[in-house]
């Protein structure tokens, strides 16, 4: 076994072969893995698209001959599959390797929705597509390790609205801090800026994207809009400071 293909709509990526072990990250629907080791009940993978690596399930994996060329047709709404015949649904960021085919991943068939099709190569990275995708995850509730529309933490969140505009970023906020221009104040950021923030210790722990200069949607809680400063994010409800700002950078398409 070389190469195996999620065959369930999220599956947790576990930090050791055990289903009390954190979360490190997910796959989804039709993402594939390479095979690193395996146990009787879970196997560790890497991940095909950020290199990512844990422990997974074994019965929500399939064996596949060989990874399918990357395609860049995402569902950008929330949408139902079939799989092998049964309803399945599946998040924003689900890669869609067929919209009319069915596709099989070893035993297993699929059959993806055609209304909700994004092709990320010809995804404008504007304000308005940039505002319309983030909002599709208002109110997800905040996992640990997660990266869908059932469950997601700051950096998964960041990784996938970027995902449905081409742009790949790495899982974890820090290695997304690493890359793109640096951006001086935050008068001068845009609309689809990441902004950083970090701990007392100075790491960067936090990561949303800036709607302007004034708004960020992240999640922290749950995925929500929030007020923010120069000094650091002011929650909208409760009018308290929760993230202290430490940078902030800008991605090309």
């Amino acid at each position: 076994m070389n190469y195996v293909a999620c065959i369930v709509a999220v599956a947790p990526l576990r930090k050791e072969a055990s289903h009390r072990s954190e979360i490190m990250t997910e796959l989804l629907l039709g993402e594939f893995a390479e095979v690193l080791e395996s146990s009787k009940d879970f196997i560790r993978v890497k991940c095909m698209y950020d290199g990512y690596e844990g422990w997974c399930q074994r019965v929500q994996l399939t064996e596949v001959s060989a990874v399918m060329q990357t395609n860049l047709f995402l569902l950008k709404a929330i949408g139902i599959a079939k799989l092998n015949g049964r309803d399945c649904h599946i998040s924003l960021g689900t890669p869609l390797y067929s919209t009319s085919d069915i596709v099989s991943f070893g035993n297993f068939s699929v059959q993806y929705p055609a209304k909700y099709t994004c092709d990320a190569r010809q995804n404008e990275f504007n304000k308005e597509n940039i505002q319309h995708i983030s909002e599709q995850f208002l109110n997800t509730p905040y996992l640990w390790g997660g990266k869908s529309v059932f469950g997601i933490d700051c950096s998964g969140f960041t990784q996938q609205v970027f995902k449905l505009f081409n742009i790949q970023l790495p899982r974890d906020a820090y290695q997304q801090a690493e890359l793109g221009d640096s951006v001086g104040f935050l008068q001068e950021a845009v609309c689809g800026d990441l902004a950083f923030f970090d701990n007392e210790e100075g790491r960067i722990t936090h990561v949303g994207v800036l709607i302007n200069g004034e708004e960020i949607i992240h999640a922290s809680g749950k995925v929500r809009i929030d007020k923010i400063d120069n000094a650091g994010i002011i929650s909208s409800d409760t009018g308290e400071r929760t993230h202290r700002l430490r940078l902030i950078k800008r991605y090309k398409k």
